[in-house]
């Protein structure tokens, strides 16, 4: 979500409706949690591949189809390491873990680790562009339709107020562990809210579909793709235009959040002796519409990652396909 730090979102994690085994499933929270990185990765000759799990379903997508193929279709031994974003970047240079498999964006390390230390390099589009953006819900929307300019937000800060918010509108982000200009964005554009962490994505998902189950309004951190939006539709608040370089300096930020063509990226000692792996992992790209059947098959059916990668395996076959090394 970016070209700075964002997903945090600058995050995209299992949303079970209860938090408790969303987090479960989806391994998110604030730990770094790279000393359980496998023994074998960056292997030289190994058949095994390790790959960096991210805490947002999104991504749990991506690494579930892409562990059911290397498995199944090239005989590798998958094993899957839980880690926050940037700590994810350090244990990939250390050769950790071989991938990470869906990055929003995070210049200092791009920069600290491929242009300087050349450590890590990247492994190509996902297929998928991400965006954070601020979001109200659509039947909100509706009856209040300049709601959705950034511009008129003080006008309801009143009936976006919780007991957490105190006397301020709630905007409600969702991990603090994800980098996000919010608090910033806040203060600059003299808005009367005050940002509230749900603790995680899980979390923040619980509450969205809590409020929307009573047709509450709500202003929200959240991001594209993803799942809930099919459940809870929600519609984008306009905040000022985003220009290259204008969130430079998070002290200063006024502008909206970019949006991000997500990417791959590589341990180099991988990327270069991981053979039919490395191939595959390059090769892997797909659409946003792919990425949420898979999404919301975990996060919403409740199917486990792998069932849900192999249902949608079983229907995409010439999709994957292209993906095998030649």
């Amino acid at each position: 979500m970016r070209v700075r730090d964002i997903r945090g979102s600058k995050r995209a994690l299992s949303a079970v409706i209860a938090a408790g085994t969303l987090l479960a499933l989806s391994g998110c929270g604030k730990a770094d949690m790279t000393k359980q990185s496998s023994p074998y990765a960056n292997a030289a000759g190994a058949k095994t591949v390790t790959l960096s799990v991210q805490s947002w379903v999104g991504a749990q997508a991506d690494v579930a189809v892409a562990e059911y193929l290397l498995d199944h279709e090239l005989g590798y031994r998958v094993d899957k390491v839980q880690i926050d974003e940037v700590p994810a970047w350090d244990a990939l240079s250390q050769g950790r873990v071989d991938a990470i498999m869906e990055d929003w964006g995070h210049p200092e390390q791009e920069q600290r680790y491929i242009k300087d230390k050349k450590t890590i390099v990247p492994g190509g589009d996902v297929g998928v562009t991400g965006h954070i953006g601020w979001y109200v819900p659509t039947y909100f929307a509706k009856k209040h339709p300049d709601v959705t300019d950034w511009k008129n937000l003080n006008k309801y800060a009143d009936q976006f107020r919780t007991a957490e918010s105190g006397g301020q509108g709630q905007l409600m982000d969702g991990s603090p562990s994800y980098v996000t200009n919010d608090k910033a964005l806040v203060k600059n554009l003299d808005l009367d809210y005050k940002v509230v962490f749900a603790g995680s994505e899980a979390a923040q998902i619980t509450q969205i579909e809590q409020f929307a189950k009573q047709q509450k309004p709500f202003l929200t951190y959240w991001y594209k793709p993803q799942w809930l939006f099919e459940k809870v539709p929600m519609t984008e608040v306009k905040l000022p235009e985003y220009k290259e370089g204008c969130d430079a300096d998070p002290a200063t930020i006024k502008c909206a959040y970019p949006h991000t063509p997500l990417q791959k990226y590589f341990n180099a000692d991988f990327a270069k002796n991981g053979g039919d792996a490395a191939e595959f992992l390059k090769n892997f790209k797909w659409s946003e519409e792919d990425q949420n059947e898979v999404s919301l098959m975990i996060a919403d059916k409740k199917m486990s990652p792998q069932d849900a990668a192999k249902a949608w395996i079983d229907k995409n076959e010439s999709k994957w396909k292209a993906w095998l090394p030649k």
